[in-house]
């Protein structure tokens, strides 16, 4: 019977072409990102011989010309983007930032979100007779947001709060000009069932402002929790508040809430506040205020 010779029915992957090699027809060679195959065995002939090769396939543009992007990407978290000539690599950020546009939305970059909200002073345990902090308000932001948190007295008494000027060295403010108003809502409980209610609505010229009316010093958990917001501080016009309060009263029977607001009546920059209590001395509490650009 006569045999009949097909040659190579399938191609020969040989990887990447050698000088040295003899290759026969249908191998398959790559060379600078592109890939050719044989059409007349050779030795020693680049598969740019037309002769000898085709190309079956061409380097794509990566940015290094047929350069696997494997050696792009060096480092664990890398990315790959692309700018005007070709695709780039973006090294990982550190922890927290996040990937965001340059300044020229022009490519890719990690960045540090930049908060609306700066915390600008923090008074982890108030204490003592009064709690100043002084220089506090100033031109870089309108308004203010201060949180306290577990206030207590030392006695039952009344949170207060004064205005102060004058920056670094201030004053407080101790005039008759702290005009408000607020609404006391008071819920009584008993073994998880409302037994009683009061509501009360009120207004005053005073030499001060409270943010809750009474706190309980027996009792620690019934402390007093309140934000504020300030506006129109550090301005030569009347300061403005809002505060929103809420806290336990008579060994947890009673939840207490307090909204309102006022101005304090003077043409003048405010720039700091004096916390203090109607009577004793502050046992407890956490004070932070904010700036809201």
């Amino acid at each position: 019977m006569a045999t009949i010779n097909l040659g190579a029915i399938k191609f020969n992957w040989k990887g990447a072409y050698n000088n040295a090699t003899a290759y026969a027809v249908d191998d398959v060679v790559s060379s600078g990102g592109s890939s050719y195959v044989c059409i007349l065995a050779s030795t020693g002939n680049a598969t740019s011989n037309g002769t000898y090769w085709e190309q079956m396939s061409s380097a794509g543009t990566n940015g290094t010309n047929g350069t696997d992007v494997g050696t792009t990407l060096t480092t664990q978290g890398d990315i790959l983007y692309r700018d005007g000539s070709g695709l780039q690599r973006l090294p990982k950020g550190t922890a927290g930032q996040v990937l965001q546009m340059n300044s020229g939305a022009t490519a890719p970059e990690y960045g540090t979100v930049s908060s609306d909200m700066v915390l600008l002073h923090t008074t982890a345990a108030m204490s003592g007779t009064t709690v100043i902090v002084d220089n506090i308000f100033n031109s870089t932001y309108h308004t203010y947001k201060i949180f306290i948190s577990g206030w207590r007295a030392s006695v039952d008494a009344i949170p207060e709060m004064r205005f102060r000027s004058g920056g670094a060295s201030g004053v407080t403010e101790t005039g008759s000009l702290y005009r408000y108003s607020n609404y006391r809502v008071e819920q009584q409980f008993s073994g998880g069932t409302a037994t009683g209610s009061a509501i009360t609505m009120s207004a005053y010229d005073n030499t001060l402002f409270a943010w809750q009316q009474g706190q309980e010093s027996g009792d620690a958990s019934a402390n007093g929790n309140t934000e504020i917001t300030i506006h129109n501080a550090n301005s030569p016009y009347p300061t403005y508040w809002i505060n929103d309060s809420i806290g336990l009263e008579s060994s947890r029977s009673w939840i207490v809430q307090m909204r309102g607001g006022g101005f304090y009546d003077k043409n003048i920059a405010v720039t700091g506040i004096a916390h203090s209590c109607s009577a004793g001395t502050i046992a407890a509490g956490v004070l932070k205020i904010y700036g809201l650009k």
